[in-house]
């Protein structure tokens, strides 16, 4: 795919993709992710992709090399708006996630995109844009079309095995893998279709505050359990002895690639408010790391907001260290 002065040509789609150019996309992502190391699009982009008819809610502008009749050339970049549930509120904001073919950067597309993505007719909602990896190119966009950084996720990595006596925290020396249970509090696996409200609603709690976790519903629950990578043996719930849920540890594991072992993720932790400030938190974090480093990963990473004070400090005494950040922007006021 070597196109050096063909300017791309446009098409839109509204709603959920059809199959041939959900496969190209895969295709177009996976290739990205190769060269830069960052997934382009989150879980949640796919959900919805996958699953959304409204067609108000989910706009796709794909960039075409070689372009004829719209499917016949050659993907060379994508952007995707996701704009807010219906319930969500007046101040909700959509969000942006765009990706360029590494063959086919430096050639106008992503700038193309932006342009296609923001300036559709009807946008009902501000996008913030997400920066997956936040490189210059990505940041230069932003400039250009107005945006200022507004929030910094973390991407932390763990690569070694770590046993209870590498790290201690507290003047008791209570070590910081300790994973025994607080008193009165079992811990189990995840049933699927048993568990489900009860996941949703100690979920919603936790996050109450946060933009996308705190919105996971039947629907994206779901579309989760259908995914290759849904494992219940490594989705840790946390009970106390009437069976009350109180937190859990939704853990993942991508699989390897191109002579890769798989890698391991805390994709989830969350404690009820009624149940924080126990270390509950600490201790689903621990079962979940190490049940994840009984299955061969080459390491676990973690994405964490960068003002989570107490999360980021309790990962790095975990040893967990930086390894990338993704940049959200926003419309400048």
């Amino acid at each position: 795919m070597d196109h050096p002065h063909e300017s791309p040509s446009l098409t839109t789609s509204a709603g959920r993709l059809e199959t041939g150019l959900l496969r190209d996309l895969v295709t177009l992502a996976e290739a990205a992710e190769g060269a830069d190391g960052n997934p382009p699009f989150s879980d949640q982009t796919w959900v919805e992709l996958r699953t959304t008819d409204d067609p108000d809610r989910v706009h796709t502008v794909t960039a075409w090399l070689d372009h004829q009749d719209g499917r016949e050339g050659e993907l060379a970049g994508a952007a995707v708006a996701i704009s807010p549930a219906p319930d969500a509120g007046p101040e909700a904001t959509g969000t942006l996630e765009l990706v360029v073919h590494p063959n086919c950067r430096s050639q106008g597309v992503a700038t193309a995109l932006a342009r296609g993505i923001t300036d559709r007719p009807g946008r009902p909602a501000p996008l913030n844009a997400w920066a997956h990896g936040n490189h210059a190119a990505a940041a230069r966009l932003a400039e250009q079309f107005g945006y200022a950084p507004v929030r910094e996720l973390l991407r932390l990595r763990l690569t070694h095995q770590v046993s209870p006596e590498d790290e201690v925290v507290g003047s008791n020396r209570t070590s910081v893998w300790d994973g025994t249970m607080p008193e009165g509090i079992t811990l189990r696996t995840f049933e699927p279709g048993v568990d489900d409200e009860a996941l949703l609603a100690v979920n919603a709690a936790s996050f109450a505050d946060h933009p996308e976790q705190g919105s996971l519903d039947q629907d994206d629950l779901d579309a989760r359990k259908a995914e290759p990578w849904f494992d219940p043996a490594g989705f840790f719930l946390a009970e106390d002895a009437d069976g009350t849920l109180l937190g859990f540890h939704w853990t993942k594991i991508h699989p390897g690639a191109d002579g890769h072992p798989p890698l391991g993720e805390v994709y989830v932790v969350g404690v009820g408010p009624e149940a924080q400030g126990r270390g509950l938190g600490r201790v689903l974090t621990v079962a979940g790391i190490r049940h994840l480093q009984q299955q061969d990963v080459e390491a676990v990473m973690l994405y964490v907001d960068a003002d989570n004070t107490p999360a980021v400090e309790l990962y790095r005494k975990l040893g967990f260290v930086r390894w990338d950040t993704d940049v959200m922007y926003a419309p400048r006021a």
